[in-house]
């Protein structure tokens, strides 16, 4: 039976949605059942259901999380402390060390996942403009990790 997985990306210009579509190639690749979404087309209460997640969210503006992501951020928020727990999940940010606050949406994710009761199973990576093999080993080290959660 396949394992599914669930991607989420959180984007302005396209550099998250790209990876979180690389990272489904990858996944499939290794037996997984991958739905890849913008974080504007899921719901809470759709989250409450997965039990695998990979976030690949970039940060916008001074830290801010990109437009396609603030809502579910917001409505996340409010759930109460153990609405996730089950969930098994990874992050990785994108960002620019130009920034006084790199990576603060991803950086917020992570935090704000863990504080919901859901499982860390890696920890976050951190990318900066120059992403492309951090990237690539991070989504190997995390679909090794997802294979293993029943």
């Amino acid at each position: 039976m396949e394992k599914k997985l669930t991607i989420l990306f959180g984007t302005e210009t396209g550099n998250a949605e790209m990876l979180a579509h690389d990272a489904a190639n990858a996944a499939k690749s290794n037996g997984f059942a991958v739905e890849v979404r913008g974080m504007d087309e899921i719901s809470v209460e759709e989250l409450y259901n997965v039990h695998r997640l990979l976030i690949y969210c970039s940060t916008w503006g001074d830290g801010e999380q990109p437009d396609n992501a603030q809502d579910l951020f917001d409505a996340v928020s409010d759930c109460p402390p153990s609405a996730l727990t089950g969930l098994n999940y990874g992050v990785l940010a994108l960002g620019d060390t130009a920034f006084d606050l790199f990576c603060e949406s991803g950086k917020e994710w992570d935090a704000l996942l863990e504080q919901k009761g859901a499982n860390r199973l890696l920890e976050r990576m951190d990318c900066d403009t120059d992403f492309e093999d951090d990237a690539e080993y991070w989504t190997e080290q995390s679909l090794d990790k997802m294979a293993k959660v029943e």
